[in-house]
């Protein structure tokens, strides 16, 4: 017989067994009922899940239709009343059928074995049985028990095909052999290959015992994903529980196939997904300085859907400990925020020499708390905080974080603020500063800011026609209101602190014209009032007897105020320059922003100033009153004249050299703005020119930053640096006064074009929505402080430098002269593959005002697929200290480490 006909004959075959499968199963069948609808080839059909037996139903007797003995027949049209027929229809289910529909396929063939109530299929057989899914190269099941065998098959070659593949839920396995019993749940497999979370598992035998859990005897289990993977533990026995737990017992590690002679007693692996409670591994650490010790002992805790809470904590063996508490709440579409308190004793060894104390000792604290409203929670009202508060020495005291260390200026700001229609807006902040260099903590609260958006009162509320112009007259208001207290947390007093408080209040009320332009010219005419309260004032006195200036504080309420007029003009001036055709650079557009105002200020604040003398030889100066205050102060006398200034932008088109036909070209900033600002006072007597100020910003090559900026005042100084009436100004000899401060910053960064292709913006890690901005900066310092953890081998080589230069003039406390204060860094940041698999890179600040390096970070790390090697040396800081790590990349056995770690202090407490 030909193939064909052997198959279609198979195929009538298997149609014809079908139906006695259906009559097989399905043996007793009450009178009147319907049978089930026939299963069509591939799927056998479960017989409905009503189950009535008859000897528990009461059966009502059939009751005769009712007859016309006059017509002998009834009227089919009449509908009866007396009397209706009861019908009961009852099912038998065989205790051996199945209760789903059992979907199948096989390549081969497929043949059932009816005496035995057995099944075969042949050849990539598959079967879907509720969420059960088979496949294998034959596959047998037997009715009577519900047990279902599974094999593979070999090539021609000898090689495994088709091997026995089982999948229940989120479990899969491939095994040689699969037994399951579809009715108890249980199975049976041999040499099974099984992914459970991150956890690769090959058993030799492998016992299921429920939909969740399996038994491995004999098992090999790891994280790496690779057909040999690189390590492997081996244990006897293995218990996994589907995404909860796995459990293993004495364990052996093995490297590339050679066993290790460590092991580890048992294992517990937590698979679950989501959030769940447990306790934090610690790390052993050493330092000759601080003793042994653990890091990083805790426990997280699930309070709520909302809330959580982490516990850590290190110990070491000087006496020196950290506890620090982490909590996390959340609630989407209301508010989201973070709480964190540490609370530390560092206790370090006192290396000075003839020093009375073994140890020096110093405990600090540091509290933050981050939270945001959604906006949707309550529509025009905003809440937010960002609170960072505690101890001067609390950043130098933390271990091992050069970045932190080297942090000192704190700051908090909690604000409320209220929105009325885009009318009123009001808004409340408590704000705090702290420098930890000078150990001064300032508080000011609250502040109070109030605003009227401008509005228009004589403008008609239907307009008709064109508006007059005094319709377009805008006021506005603006006020602050500000409480301020500040003291040093060396020496906290309460009756100190009320001495330094400061209060005040500033108002504005801005009137503005809006006048149609004078071609290419914008007029802006405007006038404000401005008034200022004080809560203090300052009388300065010059004590002949000590040759030094007092100050005297005077309590009270004070008031100054200010007005001011001006009439503004400003336009924009373009040109280009085009070259020539065979030129690779089109043109050059610049762009010119001259603005000129004018402006008028009465006198009305000479009343609270005073000539004080400042030196032996009789020298006097001009001091305000309310100098040092929370408000700047007014300027004295009238003030009349004109600024000026001049802004320009500075562009390139070049020819686009991929494609010649392209006459737009490519637009290349060269300058992205620079300029200057000054004026000229008519109504003074003196010290007319007003300083001139430079500025310049621009990105080179779209890589280097440069932002510049300069402070020229165009007066000259006498031998103590203090200004003359007399002008160093000389534009042809492009000398515009004597420099008083200035500031550079330069920021660049370079890397070598990405192994994989991808540009930069497609390797950046998501953000997380529900981040708070302190855990934001918490991983980024991590990553700084642990830059071998964090790095990306598809990159050859990046380096980034940056460059801040600021210097100024200021005037000495006692008022002896002037003197230059300048601050210069260096701040770099590299790294580069010495292999494709060894990368070395270091970051470090350079103070270059000092001559000397403060911090220096080195890290070398190595690439394992599975794996990673990384030691990080910081040789420089606060800290001295070395780290060595070994560990599997994957998360459920990150605190499966091998770490040593070294610490040095290199400053007392």
């Amino acid at each position: 017989m030909c193939r064909i006909c052997k198959i279609n004959a198979i195929s009538r075959l298997a149609i014809v067994l079908t139906l006695l499968w259906g009559i097989l199963t399905f043996p007793f069948v009450a009178k009147g009922q319907t049978l089930p609808a026939k299963s069509l080839p591939g799927k056998l059909a479960a017989p409905s899940k009503t189950n009535l037996r008859p000897d528990t139903i009461p059966r009502s007797p059939i009751l005769p239709l009712p007859m016309d003995s006059t017509k002998g027949l009834k009227d089919s049209t009449q509908k009866s009343t007396d009397s209706m027929v009861q019908r009961i229809d009852t099912i038998r289910m065989s205790k051996d059928s199945i209760d789903a529909p059992i979907h199948y396929a096989a390549e081969d063939s497929g043949i059932m074995v009816i005496p035995t109530k057995e099944f075969l299929l042949y050849g990539k057989a598959k079967v879907n049985y509720t969420d059960l899914k088979l496949e294998a190269a034959t596959i047998q099941f037997d009715q009577g028990s519900q047990l279902v065998k599974a094999y593979g098959a070999l090539d021609t070659t000898g090689n495994p095909l088709s091997k026995p593949q089982f999948t229940q839920g989120e479990m899969k396995s491939v095994s040689d052999s699969i037994f399951f019993n579809m009715k108890t749940g249980k199975g049976l497999t041999k040499n099974s290959f099984f992914q459970e979370g991150e956890i690769y598992v090959n058993a030799r035998d492998l016992k299921k015992i429920s939909k969740d859990e399996v038994f491995a005897s004999r098992a090999l289990f790891t994280t790496c994903n690779l057909d040999v993977p690189h390590y492997h533990f081996r244990t006897s026995k293995m218990k996994i529980i589907n995404n909860k737990l796995g459990i293993a017992g004495p364990s052996f590690p093995e490297f590339e196939g050679v066993p290790m002679p460590i092991g580890i007693p048992f294992g517990i692996f937590p698979l679950s997904r989501g959030r769940h409670s447990g306790i934090l591994p610690p790390a052993f650490t050493a330092s000759p300085d601080f003793g042994l010790g653990l890091e990083g002992l805790g426990y997280y805790k699930v309070l709520n859907d909302n809330i959580d809470a982490t516990v850590r904590s290190n110990i070491y063996s000087f006496g020196g400990w950290m506890v620090n508490l982490n909590s996390k709440y959340l609630k989407r579409y209301a508010y989201t925020g973070n709480f964190n308190l540490t609370m530390q004793r560092t206790r370090s060894l006192n290396n000075t020499a003839g020093a009375k104390e073994e140890f020096n000792d110093a405990r600090s604290f540091m509290i933050n708390w981050t939270h945001s409203r959604d906006s949707r929670a309550r529509p025009g009202t905003s809440f937010s905080a960002n609170v960072n508060f505690g101890s001067s020495r609390f950043n130098q005291n933390v271990l091992n974080n050069p970045f932190v260390n080297f942090q000192n200026n704190l700051s908090s700001s909690i604000s409320y603020s209220k929105d009325w229609k885009g009318k009123y807006n009001l808004s409340l902040n408590f704000n705090h500063s702290q420098n930890n260099n000078l150990r001064l903590v300032n508080l000011t609260l609250p502040t109070v800011n109030f605003n009227v958006v401008t509005f228009y009162p004589f403008q008609k509320k239907e307009a008709v026609g064109s508006p007059k112009w005094y319709e377009k007259i805008g006021v506005g208001y603006s006020g602050n209101l500000q409480n301020q207290i500040a003291f040093y947390d060396t020496a906290f007093n309460f009756r100190r602190l009320l001495d330094t408080m400061q209060y005040g209040a500033q108002h504005n009320i801005p009137i503005t014209l809006s006048l149609p332009s004078l071609g290419p010219i914008t007029v802006a005419p405007g006038m404000s009032y401005q008034e200022t309260w004080y809560g203090q004032r300052i009388v300065r006195t010059w004590d002949s007897s000590a040759s030094k200036v007092d100050t005297t504080i005077q309590r009270g309420f004070f008031a100054a105020r200010q007005m001011s007029f001006n009439l503004g003009f400003n336009t924009r001036i373009f040109g280009t320059y085009r070259y020539g055709p065979n030129s690779k650079v089109l043109a050059l557009r610049h762009e010119i922003r001259p603005s000129i105002s004018l402006y008028y200020q009465p006198d009305l604040v000479s009343r609270y100033y005073s000539r004080v003398q400042v030196d032996t030889s009789g020298r006097t100066i001009n001091v305000s009153g309310f100098e040092g205050g929370l408000y700047s102060v007014y300027a004295p006398g009238q003030n009349g004249g004109i600024s000026f200034g001049i802004d320009n932008l500075l562009e390139m088109k070049t020819r686009n050299k991929k494609d010649t036909a392209d006459k737009a070209g490519k637009k290349v900033r060269l300058l992205d703005g620079f300029g200057f600002n000054s004026g000229y006072n008519f109504l003074q007597d003196s010290f007319q020119l007003q300083n001139f100020t430079f500025y310049a910003r621009s990105t080179l090559f779209e890589k280097v930053n440069i932002t510049a900026g300069a402070l020229l005042n165009p007066y000259g100084v006498d031998s103590l640096g203090y200004p003359v009436n007399k002008l160093v100004f000389d534009p042809a000899r492009f000398k515009f006064g004597r420099l008083v401060s200035g500031n550079l910053a330069i920021s660049t960064s370079f890397s070598s074009k990405r192994k994989d292709g991808k540009k930069a913006q497609d390797r950046n890690l998501p953000t997380d929505p529900f981040m708070t901005p302190d855990e934001q900066m918490r991983q980024l310092q991590f990553a700084r402080a642990n830059p071998a953890e964090f790095t990306d081998f598809n990159i050859p080589w990046n380096i980034n430098l940056s460059y801040s230069l600021t210097f100024s003039r200021v005037l000495k406390p006692d008022y002896s002269g002037f003197t230059t204060q300048t601050f210069s860094s260096l701040n770099f940041n590299g790294d580069f593959n010495l292999t494709p698999k060894w990368k070395v890179g270091a970051m470090g600040f350079y103070d270059v005002s000092n001559n000397r390096l403060t911090q220096l970070s080195t890290f070398i790390t190595r690439e394992m697929h599975c794996w990673q090697l990384s030691i990080n040396v910081n040789p420089v800081g606060i800290f001295r200290s070395f780290n060595i790590t070994i560990n599997p990349k994957s998360g459920i056995l990150r605190d499966l480490r091998i770490n040593r770690a070294r610490s040095f202090t290199t400053q007392q407490f």
